[in-house]
């Protein structure tokens, strides 16, 4: 391996195989593309560390996607749960989310609750949408972990039947800014390395090293901005034989709110419903749960010409 990453190692991720042990994985780190999301909503401490996580996750889970115009939604759904919806996704490089939440009863709560406590009975979707094939691959599981990193491995196992590793890792820099990392392993049969879509045998000794080794990588090195990425890669496995990297994605912010989309579904509204939506000045107010851009949209602008 060659290690071409940046000094600070910042808003990347970066795809690896292991052939002599039939594994893949990826590796991230999130820092101002991570805060320019948060930045979008005044969130305590508690849902951005979880909004965090989740977009280190989706990073992770969006890059495996072959195709640039694929797309990879995480959805955290609940009844009842002081945290009703957590929605991310990922498209080409580009990430968004955000939280639904009940800020008094998170407020009774402590300062780190548990997942339970934020989601009470809840269950994580993970979505991927094929836009080469036209195919959409969803798998449902229960939030009944301690963290998103198990209800994600609980996914592919059983969704996908493919063992995983999770890990992530989240602090803060002197300036108080959140900086994240995450690495993500996975078994694969004998020679099925590159495939879109993968099934394996749960009896190859390869799978139980590397589980082993990517269990020793600390949260700390892995949101470290001074440690390349590449670099933790390489303090993994340096004994192997191979290491082939996938090469980097670089990461952005992004939103894909867009006015006269926002226009075009409001006409398809009757009349009388879109005047109950309008402010006394005739203007219908859209705003964007991702980025919290808000869309005036006039009433005139619906009015049919005269004939």
């Amino acid at each position: 391996m060659t290690n071409t990453a940046p000094t600070t190692d910042l808003d990347r991720v970066v795809g690896f195989t292991i052939p002599g042990r039939h594994a893949r994985g990826r590796i991230t780190r999130l820092g101002p593309v991570l805060n320019e999301i948060l930045s979008a909503h005044a969130y305590p401490p508690v849902i951005e560390k979880l909004l965090a996580e989740a977009l280190t996750l989706t990073a992770l889970l969006g890059a495996t996607l072959k195709n640039a115009e694929g797309q990879m939604t995480l959805q955290a759904q609940t009844k009842g749960g002081i945290v009703s919806l957590l929605v991310c996704d990922y498209k080409n490089g580009e990430l968004r989310g955000y939280v639904q939440f009940d800020a008094e009863r998170l407020a009774r709560l402590g300062k780190n609750p548990s997942l339970y406590a934020l989601f009470n009975q809840g269950y994580l979707a993970i979505t991927f949408d094929q836009s080469t094939t036209k195919e959409r691959y969803q798998g449902i599981v229960p939030l009944d972990g301690d963290s998103l990193s198990a209800a994600a491995e609980s996914y592919f196992l059983q969704s996908e039947q493919i063992p995983s590793l999770v890990r992530l890792g989240v602090r803060r820099d002197a300036g108080g800014q959140l900086i994240t990392g995450g690495i993500f392993l996975q078994h694969l049969p004998e020679g099925e390395v590159g495939r879109e879509r993968l099934h394996t045998r749960l009896d190859h000794p390869e799978w139980q090293h590397v589980e082993a080794l990517g269990s020793t990588m600390g949260a700390d090195e892995l949101a470290d901005a001074a440690i390349p990425l590449e670099n933790l890669v390489w303090r993994l496995f340096n004994e192997e034989p191979e290491v082939r990297l996938l090469g980097g994605t670089q990461l952005s912010r992004g939103c894909r709110c867009d006015a006269a989309y926002i226009t075009q579904v409001l006409g398809k509204f009757p009349a009388e419903e879109r005047a109950a939506m309008a402010d006394e000045e005739g203007v219908i107010s859209v705003d964007c749960a991702f980025c919290s851009t808000k869309f005036p949209v006039q009433l005139a602008d619906f009015v049919s010409p005269p004939l």
